[in-house]
């Protein structure tokens, strides 16, 4: 398959570099596009292209029943996907490095030079990579833990294809770029995205073997559920939950921070971040609605509050929604990682106006879900106007 780079929205992207107000940012911007972005983006095509020739048995891998776990950021999508990625002897995820190396060509290359380096230099390029992983995230890691040799997000590979939300953490141009609203777009370009992603799915299937489900996690894919039911008819989903007091003011603030190094005035900010607020509403309802909508479709609903007060029976649990048997090993396994995370629980407080919020705003937008999840009843939730997160 040939890789699929967005030329509409890399010239759209490119534009609003070139419009931007702030010289700092419109200097990093157009340095990334015009330069990075086509040398980066060429190699990977080049790689793409020579994996079919390379790999032939790549054609008859089947991308089958692959689980995709979504909801609002903050609620444990990366817990879930971290207790179950454990399951090794079943699911295929995508590692950080994966994320940033489509190709199966990269990936192979990849792992012959980290066995390589292990034989040879005693390790000594591992831990050069080490120090510099510590650099890059270690001061992030109390808000989201993030390693080159850890599962991540599956929209990250689609970055150099200028198909990714992540972009929106670099360019927040919210209400100019549109990564969420999928389920909106034409059919067309609904399917190349996620035809090519299946591609990429593949590749990471015929590396860590073909016969795995794949796992993806994704809280930015709450918005395109339906999509992805449209495109992947027998796919699973777990959809997290938390209460909304916690998540929303807990995201913005992330944002927030990032988009602070950029010079941009308040009022931009405050803009985009109610649109980022606006977002949120429909990232909790569609995922609910859709397995709502879909009864053929398997699906699990998993609490916040169970999956840290208890992840082994909250894991067990999905996998009896899902449909999937347990193996005792990693029945043991989860075992011992309930044991540690329940060590865990730091928590941040919040004020809803510093974004822009108003009043009671997150109850009168989701007030049926508070019912249903009694967020209101839980002790832990911190009165209005002030919320916190566990981070």
């Amino acid at each position: 398959m040939i890789f699929f780079f967005d030329f509409t929205n890399y010239l759209k992207m490119v534009r609003l570099a070139w419009n931007e107000k702030v010289p700092k940012a419109r200097y990093y911007y157009l340095a990334v596009l015009c330069i990075a972005v086509p040398v980066v983006s060429s190699f990977h095509a080049i790689c793409f292209f020579l994996d079919g020739i390379l790999f032939p048995g790549l054609f008859r891998v089947k991308v089958n029943e692959p689980v995709f776990l979504v909801g609002h950021a903050r609620s444990g999508t990366t817990l879930t996907h971290r207790l179950m990625s454990q399951d090794e002897g079943r699911f295929s995820s995508f590692l950080l490095y994966e994320c940033y190396f489509p190709s199966l060509l990269q990936k192979k290359l990849i792992r012959i030079g980290i066995a390589a380096d292990r034989r040879f230099l005693a390790g000594f390029l591992a831990k050069q990579v080490g120090a510099w992983e510590e650099r890059r995230y270690g001061a992030q890691r109390h808000m989201h833990e993030m390693g080159l040799t850890l599962p991540e997000e599956d929209d990250i590979v689609l970055y150099y294809s200028m198909a990714s939300g992540y972009w929106i953490t670099k360019m927040p141009y919210m209400g100019d770029l549109d990564f969420y609203h999928m389920n909106d777009w034409p059919e067309r370009r609904r399917r190349r995205y996620n035809d090519f992603y299946r591609e990429c799915v593949r590749r990471q299937l015929y590396l860590n073997g073909p016969e795995k489900t794949h796992l993806n996690k994704n809280p930015l894919w709450a918005g395109r559920v339906a999509s992805l039911v449209e495109s992947f008819p027998d796919a699973r989903f777990v959809v997290n939950v938390r209460d909304p007091r916690d998540t929303i003011p807990s995201l913005l603030s992330l944002v927030r921070a990032g988009w602070k190094q950029l010079g941009w005035e308040e009022s931009r900010q405050q803009r985009c971040l109610q649109i980022l607020a606006d977002q949120s509403w429909h990232s909790y309802r569609h995922p609910l609605e859709t397995l709502e909508a879909n009864p053929a479709t398997r699906g699990a609903v998993v609490d916040y509050r169970d999956l840290t007060s208890d992840p082994a029976a909250t894991i067990e649990r999905v996998y009896q929604d899902l449909g999937l048997p347990m193996s005792a090993a990693f029945r043991e396994a989860l075992a011992g990682e309930g044991k540690r995370e329940r060590k865990q629980g730091k928590r941040h407080t919040y004020s809803l106006e510093e974004f822009g919020l108003e009043g009671d705003v997150i109850r009168e937008q989701l007030g049926d879900l508070f019912e249903r999840f009694q967020w209101e009843a839980d002790d832990t939730a911190a009165a209005p106007p002030s919320t916190s997160g566990e981070i």
